[in-house]
């Protein structure tokens, strides 16, 4: 997977963001960031695992559930399925190696 440096292209709240089968990132230091990189891959398999489109449509609208759930756009961003695996397990540079099949269902 590529690594793409664009500082326009990420929004004000975010640095990062995997979009298949990129990796964009708004400072060329984050290359460098071990666990960050490591996110966003995760959040790369997961999107392969689900072919893609249905992953962005299972994310918003999950998303927006939390949003109602939490009332607080942070807290349910960082409690989305896909988020709490990567934040999980972005130390764990082996994680990917080991990682089952849709293990983000684990983390409904």
């Amino acid at each position: 997977m590529r690594i793409v440096v664009n500082k326009y292209l990420i929004g004000r709240h975010f640095v990062g963001i995997a979009l298949w089968p990129f990796i964009v990132v708004k400072d060329s230091f984050l290359k460098e960031d071990e666990a960050f990189i490591n996110h966003e891959r995760i959040h790369i398999r997961q999107q392969a695992e689900l072919l893609v489109l249905p992953f962005y449509l299972l994310y918003f609208t999950e998303y927006i559930i939390r949003l109602i759930q939490y009332r607080n756009s942070q807290l349910a961003y960082r409690n989305i399925s896909f988020e709490r695996e990567a934040y999980y397990n972005e130390d764990d540079l082996y994680y990917l190696k080991n990682r089952k099949l849709w293990s983000f269902t684990k983390y409904w």
